[in-house]
């Protein structure tokens, strides 16, 4: 038993943690979901918009999720808006390369959109996701969300994210990713330049679309200056 606790990854790990621990009982605090920072709004796009795959990127891969959209009041105090269909779209080679590599994976572009839900059902929402080339889905596969799917708790995770001073700054907007059963990569494909995702979750409205862009030029080495 000891030999195979001392194997175990770090990921089943956080997984077992929240299978024990992330879904207290009401007014009780759960044990910590794992999470990562995408990076501020400049990286998020709209439906139909690309997705670029940076010259100094690996990869590029859908990641389809709902995310939920909050604001934070003039109290400080977080507000959920609603829940958009979103594409969190990650570098998932980088990713594989170590485990460590995973926070500076995730520093893409993404996408939510193309419609914002009020108040939508989380209980378990199926979903379909595809990846067209040329016309043609060379991928596809049925998906789910929602909180009976998740080892946490929608109010643990939401506890954890906004129990940070600095992410309850009034006027501030947050777009949480609530993570994602499948994508593509795990299945061997590598999106192309001009492929396009397509997410959809039942209630949720139309698809979410994104081409992608791959920067195909040399990467330039960023040589910081004395001030």
């Amino acid at each position: 038993m000891h030999a195979a606790a001392e194997n175990e990854t770090d990921s089943m790990r956080m997984y077992r943690w929240g299978e024990e621990g992330g879904r207290p009982a009401p007014g009780q605090i759960g044990t910590a979901p794992e999470w990562f920072y995408k990076g501020n709004g400049a990286i998020l796009r709209a439906h139909n918009e690309p997705l670029e795959v940076h010259a100094f990127a690996e990869d590029g891969g859908e990641e389809p999720e709902i995310a939920g959209v909050y604001v934070i009041d003039a109290n400080g105090n977080p507000r959920r808006v609603g829940m958009s269909t979103g594409n969190e779209f990650s570098d998932h080679k980088t990713e594989r390369r170590n485990y460590l590599y995973l926070a500076p994976s995730k520093l893409r572009q993404c996408s939510i959109g193309p419609e914002l839900i009020v108040g939508p059902s989380f209980e378990n929402v199926p979903g379909h996701v595809k990846i067209e080339r040329n016309g043609q889905v060379i991928w596809e596969k049925q998906i789910g969300s929602g909180e009976e799917r998740m080892s946490h708790s929608l109010a643990n995770m939401e506890h954890h994210h906004f129990k940070f001073p600095q992410h309850r700054r009034p006027g501030d907007v947050h777009i949480h990713f609530y993570g994602a059963g499948a994508f593509s990569f795990g299945a061997g494909v590598e999106l192309q330049d001009g492929d396009v995702s397509d997410i959809s979750f039942a209630g949720f409205g139309r698809s979410l679309r994104n081409p992608v862009r791959v920067d195909t030029s040399t990467q330039a080495l960023i040589a910081v200056q004395p001030a």
